[in-house]
């Protein structure tokens, strides 16, 4: 039976300037203020890839001013779900969270038309999982 009491979501990815910034980004935008959201990086790069930006903003999602932030326990300990986007074993695992690990490409030095397939895939993984965890969230 799904978990329907998540009140908070991590993101994690190495850099947190693709994958985890676009999935952070269609939660907020699909679920609201329902869910609490969070994204980091093992290895946070110094800005978000202006080609993941492009690509969020071509359906209608802005992104341009989020900054990569570094991944803390403390921002694990205050998640429900935490879901990994190949951040490998950096990612504390705490007892009492939902860990999931979707296997995404990096669109790290990709171009807007390599990034809209990954932006694709992750906007139905973040439908999915509104509809599991906070279905009167979705529009």
């Amino acid at each position: 039976m799904p978990d329907t009491t998540a009140s908070s979501v991590l993101f994690v990815c190495v850099h947190n300037a693709g994958r985890s910034q676009m999935a952070a980004a269609f939660l907020t935008h699909l679920a609201g203020d329902r869910l609490q959201v969070r994204s980091a990086g093992s290895a946070p790069a110094d800005t978000v890839n202006p080609a993941v930006v492009e690509a969020m903003a071509e359906v209608g999602v802005d992104i341009a001013t989020e900054v990569p932030k570094v991944l803390t326990t403390d921002a694990v300990q205050a998640s429900d779900v935490v879901i990994t986007m190949g951040c490998g074993d950096t990612c504390p695992v705490l007892p009492g969270k939902r860990y999931l690990d979707w296997d995404l490409p990096d669109p790290a030095g990709r171009g807007v038309a390599a990034v809209r397939p990954i932006r694709d895939e992750i906007e139905k993984r973040i439908r999915g999982l509104v509809d599991e965890i906070a279905p009167a969230a979705r529009p």
